[in-house]
């Protein structure tokens, strides 16, 4: 029998960073490059029409056909023969590769849900991966359930988990029963697939049997658990032969209306009504430059159909990142991002817009409207893989409203934005190691009279090179980037950016940087240099730097949330993958990391140990700890003096049942404190089931109760000359947040589902011991109404009216209680082959008190009642295959 595995493992050594860098710099690799023949499959040619994608296999071609079988088990028993057989064969004619494949199931039970495409669940499936550039590098899978159930994903990297679901090509897929176990059918069109043009084409080929009633996973070519790679391992199909070029050209018109209602109205707001319509159509593009480039292109884009964000309140001063779900932009998303620092964060395109007119009443869009955007992806047979993007939004005005008499006016609150991105990423060397180089720019139309002249930035450049560097045989790496930003604007404009979280250059101790309110650009670099060890059978570490100036800022097209750092640390990790009497695998991992700013002064100091595990039952558990000394921070004044972090720790646990099971959950907690008694507990679940092979639930609740010692509350002139004549206030805070994610999906079939998602939300905070920071670089605050001769009185509205020194001033009653509850249904249709049907139904409600009682159950199902509105949509597309 033909050994899958490529090479022997070396006995485990702990090797110098020093003796890898030195290899990595000169080229070598520390063991010779394994060479074994890859397996090979061959596919034969057949006419047009020969195939009927049914699923059944019942064409004379298909038993003509050279099947290959082998599968070998990488769970449970790593290396032994798959326990079931599993036939895959190959056909093709001018448009299409035809996938045909029997598993045999003998005495199990054959999984076979149904469920929306791209869901597999734990269903029993078929995996075909292929490596269309034979790059030995990325690859693409094609998977069919025994239910039929189609799911599509990308592999950017030479890593089997590594995965880009927006991947979304236009196939068919069929799946059958029959008395020995199930069949499947696959027609891939060469139009969806991106290959170099030849008179053979050689793709990189894997397969994938997932057999869930057993917890088996087998594949044609198996890559040991310890070892690194993907399509670097890839065995061969071959014998496809004068495939005609296609001009892959594609057309995605849509055309949507929506209805708007709103449950209740606020009769004093001018701006609010009952209810609206809207129409609108846009079209997408997609078109083949040649046989290595795609272009796509959008022009007024809709996504009504996204699921919105999820709820939250947010105390830090840093913004929240959330998931990018706009298909145009999700797709390809991976490489335009680079790697290193933040440089392209996707949703600032169509962001809602950032001016805030100083109004009674301000009526602003939820998004800046995307006229259109374009973006070429593709990668050449030289290994230089391409990504470039260019977006257009329009300029956007807020309706107001001021004055007894309700004077309205518009306001200018976003300028004409345009904004590109183009990355180059090259392969080289028999390890596919890579370097590439990305760069962002952002324009904004802003006049000399408009009031955002002083709010944003007008341009914005940023970029850098990145490295990935591997031995021959993969096993160590370094990594690294190094980088640059320019923002360019009027003299307030700058001078936000430097007042920002980001920066803080107001800073009254800070000796390396200085808040300049007349300059008109600012600059800024950043940098990482790591080796690590990535593949071995039992020892794994990795030691590195990285840094970001003081006045590096990507914000415009990326996302950064602090600069001025400079850090590093290590890691260490015991691992063992080979089953023993109580785990199946399980790994520790040893980490610490350290961090100052560019003044010296260290800002950070932790040190980790954690553990994970796989029992013999397949479940799963882990757990850890976390601590962390005393330390100056340079942010928790927001722009004020160095002040002291408590001694602090943190610890988790968590465990979930196999990945198998009909029935999945998950319970995981978190305790957290700090040395002034502070306490933070968090809790969160999850339980999916399917029932009846067409239905899927589920629901995540989460619940956190925290008692913090150092909420910021905000800044007042008149301090003590230790804090610069500003007084610096804090307090305590209790906090309770409780939501709860509902899903509940319906497949009627595998292109008819029924998708509900439903999350209420409610969260509280009371402040108390409200007091301002003593001196720089102390921890202690002067508690007011307690110490120092200060008096506190609670008014009745909330708000707090302080006396020191005999200076009274006012603290706004910041207490809360938000309720949320933002639902989404979508009845989607794929009525023909890449054309879609979507009706959405979605609701968004809301409200907000001063109470800051701490929430419970009965609030979270309040937030049904909470004032909202109901959106209707209709969308339909349909899609021109034009070449």
């Amino acid at each position: 029998m033909r050994n899958l595995f490529f090479g022997r493992l070396r006995p485990d050594a702990l090797r110098t960073p020093l003796s890898v860098l030195l290899a990595l710099l000169l080229g070598a690799g520390l063991s010779p490059a394994r060479a074994e023949e890859p397996r090979v499959a061959r596919a034969s040619r057949i006419e047009r029409g020969a195939v009927r994608v049914d699923g059944m296999l019942s064409e004379e071609v298909w038993r003509e056909a050279d099947a290959v079988s082998g599968f070998v088990q990488k769970t449970p028993n790593e290396g032994e023969p798959s326990t079931r057989k599993t036939e895959v064969a190959f056909l093709f004619d001018d448009e299409a590769l035809y996938v045909g494949a029997r598993m045999e199931i003998g005495a199990g039970v054959i999984r076979s849900i149904v469920s929306r495409r791209d869901n597999s669940g734990n269903a029993e499936r078929l995996i075909v991966c292929l490596d269309t550039y034979h790059d030995r590098r990325t690859s693409a899978s094609f998977a069919v359930t025994a239910s039929g159930v189609r799911i599509d994903y990308f592999h950017p990297g030479d890593a089997e988990h590594d995965r880009d679901y927006s991947f979304d090509p236009v196939w068919e897929a069929r799946a059958a029963r029959s008395e020995e176990g199930w069949t499947a059918e696959m027609r891939i069109p060469f139009s969806q697939l991106r290959f170099t043009e030849s008179e053979e084409l050689v793709f990189g080929l894997n397969l994938n049997r997932w057999m869930p009633d057993r917890n088996e996973d087998a594949y044609w070519v198996c890559v040991p658990k310890n070892e690194t790679g993907w399509a670097s391992r890839f065995g061969e199909l071959r014998g496809i032969r004068g495939v005609p070029p296609s001009r892959r050209v594609e057309l995605l018109p849509y055309a949507a209306a929506d209805a708007r209602f709103a449950g209740t109205i606020d009769p004093d707001d001018p701006f609010t009504m009952k209810q609206s319509f809207r129409g609108r159509a846009g079209t997408d593009l997609k078109m083949g430059l040649g046989p290595n480039l795609t272009l796509e292109g959008t022009i007024n884009p809709d996504f009504g159909q996204i699921e919105a964000d999820p709820a939250e309140v947010n105390l830090t001063a840093y913004e929240t990142y959330f998931e990018e779900r706009r298909p145009f932009f999700v797709e390809g998303n991976r490489l335009l991002a680079g790697d290193g620092a933040g440089w392209f964060y996707s949703r600032r395109i169509g962001a809602s817009p950032r001016g805030e007119p100083d109004a009674d009443w301000v009526d602003s869009p939820e998004h800046t409207t995307i006229l259109g955007a374009m973006k070429a992806t593709g990668r050449f047979a030289g290994g230089l893989s391409i990504g470039a993007l260019a977006a257009v939004t329009d300029e956007e005005r807020a309706r107001t409203a001021s004055g007894t008499n309700g004077t309205r006016e518009e306001a200018l609150v976003e300028p004409l934005t345009g904004y590109g991105v183009l990355r180059l990423q090259q392969e080289f060397g028999e390890s596919r190691s890579t370097a590439g180089v990305i760069l962002t720019g952002v324009e904004r139309k802003i006049g000399a009279e408009e009031d955002l002249r002083g709010d944003l930035a007008r341009r914005a450049v940023a970029g850098g090179a990145d490295w990935k560097l591997t031995t021959r045989d993969k096993e160590y790496a370094l990594t690294g980037h190094a980088g640059f930003s320019r923002v360019e604007g009027d003299p307030g404009a700058i001078a936000r950016v430097q007042r920002s979280s980001a920066h803080y250059f107001q800073r009254p101790d800070a000796s390396h940087v200085t808040l300049d309110s007349t300059r008109t650009s600012l600059s800024g670099n950043t940098f990482s240099l790591w080796a690590s060890r990535v593949s071995g059978e039992h020892w794994l570490w990795e030691v590195g730097v990285n840094g970001e100036s003081p006045g590096f800022e990507i914000n415009d097209a990326g996302r950064l949330q602090s600069a001025d750092d400079i850090g590093g640390g290590g890691s260490l990790k015991y691992r063992e993958t080979k089953p023993g009497r109580i785990f199946r695998e399980y790994s520790i991992n040893l980490g610490t990391y350290q961090e100052w700013n560019y003044g010296g002064v260290r800002t950070h100091r932790s040190a980790d140990l954690s553990f994970n595990c796989t029992w013999n039952n397949h479940w799963s558990g882990w757990c850890g700890i976390w601590g962390t000394p005393r330390n100056l921070s340079d942010d928790l004044t927001r722009g004020g003096p160095l002040m002291q972090r408590f001694r602090g720790w943190s610890s988790w646990i968590g465990v979930s049942n196999s990945w198998a099971s009909d029935a999945r959950w998950l319970v995981e907690s978190e305790l957290q404190g700090n040395e002034a008694g502070a306490k933070i507990g968090v809790f969160r679940g999850s339980l999916s089931t399917r029932t009846g092979g067409r239905w899927e639930l589920s629901v995540e609740p989460r619940y956190a109760a925290s008692r913090i010692a150092r909420q910021y509350i905000g800044a007042w002139d008149g301090g003590p000359e230790e804090t610069y004549g500003t007084r610096y206030v804090f307090s305590w805070i209790e906090q309770g947040t409780l939501s709860a994610r509902f899903r509940v999906n319906c497949a009627a079939t595998p292109d008819f589902t029924l998708e509900v998602y439903a999350e209420p939300f409610a969260s509280s905070g009371r402040h108390f011991d409200h007091g301002e920071l003593r001196r720089p670089r102390d921890r202690s605050i002067l508690t007011y109404g307690k110490e120092g001769g200060s008096t506190l009185v609670v008014n009745e509205d909330g708000s707090r009216t302080v006396t020191v020194d005999g200076t009274p001033f006012t603290i706004d009653n910041q207490d809360f209680n938000y309720l949320s509850f933002r639902s989404n249904v979508v009845l989607r249709w794929e009525w023909r082959k890449g054309s879609t049907l979507f009706l959405v139904w979605q609701q968004n409600r809301e409200s907000r008190t001063t109470s800051g009682a701490l929430v419970g159950g009965r609030d979270l199902w309040g937030s049904l009642g909470a004032r909202g509105e109901n959106l209707f949509v209709l969308k339909m597309s349909y899609w021109f295959p034009l070449g």
